[in-house]
């Protein structure tokens, strides 16, 4: 891949705006009362920075290298008590305590929370005005059978259970997938002024972009995050089911079985796979939120590795694909592309997903929506899909207008969105 500079944005425009259209855009955007309107410059340098392959570190879905993902139960550092652990995770999002007084008061009245809980609560805001309710009004009206499913996979997503929630409401079972670790929290209470202020400062900027622009920026997640006490997914995965209403309930170390069932690691149980989230929506109903950490390409991955497996034993459900960096476009990434297309009764994906032409290659029936016109050239020739946007011009697919953007292309103008029932 090419470098993606501020500089080569500022000349040529970004997803074939050009950049005086595009300032125009981005300035023109008035957002909710609260939150900080970026400078356009600023904004395109958040994108430019985002979309900027980082050579010093594997992409999400290459093999990483380093040391093994969990050592044992205990490894995470959680509070015995659900109660603290649900209180843990409110103080990672920035939001008071549940309850009586508790370990963490006195962190709640540092300098370093207040200035978290001020920056979450602003991009909170922006995400619900920008995403969340325009995505729910969206699904409610075009995708109700397949939003309303009791499951989700989401492979590709590190731990945004962000947009899986937005998009699929009413399910009980998430199934997340990516290659980020889930490390050991600190013990909050006893962390120092300056160790406070790096962690909440880099998690808070790890986490403002998903909010703002709807993917990570997987290099901060790690540098960011992995020079501060507040490391890999677990903290991002707490503040978003907190900051969505949950409550959370419990977290455990898992495995997957070779047959995919998962099994709770214990004690001298030897090395996990994964996470398990327990937690209650803000309706009370139960919800479990799976983290497996996993190479999808070819190499790690088979038609009955233990993931799909698993994925199959909660019912084939459908798939969500969002900000995938287009990786299903090349031939090593064949058996999780091919595993989409026979077992997901439906995707719900922008162009980063599988590409156009299997779907039609497949019989799968498409629905388009938003304005496809090309592929950042960041991603290269090979990742472009004319046949994709002949279809959005022709009108083919029942092509509809959006109101939100989604993925890389994030402004409704250019945004694409692509719903296949198999």
């Amino acid at each position: 891949m090419t470098r993606f500079s501020l500089a080569a944005i500022l000349r040529h425009g970004l997803c074939g705006v050009p950049i005086l259209v595009l300032s125009a855009m981005l300035s023109g955007c008035v957002l909710p009362p609260g939150v900080r309107q970026l400078s356009t410059v600023q904004q395109l340098t958040n994108i430019a920075n985002a979309l900027t392959p980082d050579t010093t570190t594997v992409r999400r879905a290459e093999a990483p290298s380093g040391t093994a993902l969990f050592t044992d139960s205990r490894a995470l550092n959680l509070p015995g008590r659900a109660g603290s652990i649900d209180d843990a995770a409110r103080l990672l999002a920035g939001l008071p305590g549940s309850g009586s007084r508790n370990a963490f008061d006195d962190v709640r009245q540092s300098a370093a929370w207040m200035s978290h809980k001020t920056k979450l609560d602003g991009y909170w805001r922006d995400y619900q005005w920008r995403h969340e309710e325009p995505v729910r009004r969206w699904a409610a009206a075009k995708i109700p059978d397949i939003a309303s499913s009791r499951a989700v996979f989401y492979p590709f997503s590190g731990p945004d259970v962000l947009f899986a929630n937005a998009f699929f409401p009413q399910a009980d079972t998430y199934i997340l997938c990516g290659l980020e670790p889930a490390e050991p929290l600190p013990d909050i209470s006893s962390l120092g002024g300056t160790d406070l202020a790096n962690g909440f400062d880099s998690l808070g900027t790890a986490l403002s972009n998903i909010m703002q622009f709807s993917f990570f920026i997987t290099k901060d997640m790690r540098t960011d995050l992995q020079s501060s006490r507040f490391r890999g997914v677990l903290p991002a995965l707490l503040v978003f089911l907190s900051r969505s209403g949950h409550t959370v309930d419990s977290v455990d170390l898992i495995r997957l079985n070779g047959d995919g069932t998962p099994v709770i690691v214990q004690g001298a149980d030897g090395n996990g796979s994964g996470l398990m989230i327990r937690a209650r929506s803000p309706y009370g109903t139960l919800r479990r939120i799976f983290y497996i950490r996993q190479d999808l390409s070819d190499e790690s991955l088979s038609a009955s590795s233990p993931i799909l497996n698993f994925v199959s034993q909660s019912g084939n459900p459908p798939a969500f694909l969002k900000s995938a960096s287009y990786l299903m476009h090349e031939d090593y990434f064949s058996v999780i592309r091919n595993y989409l297309l026979t077992h997901s009764p439906a995707i719900v994906q922008d162009p980063s997903g599988v590409p156009y032409r299997d779907f039609l290659k497949a019989g799968w029936r498409l629905q388009l929506f938003g304005n496809y016109q090309r592929t950042l050239d960041l991603f290269g020739e090979k990742c472009q899909q004319p046949d994709l946007a002949q279809a959005y011009r022709s009108g083919a697919h029942n092509a509809q207008p959006i109101d939100f953007g989604i993925g890389y292309l994030y402004t409704p103008a250019t945004t694409c969105l692509m719903v296949g029932r198999r």
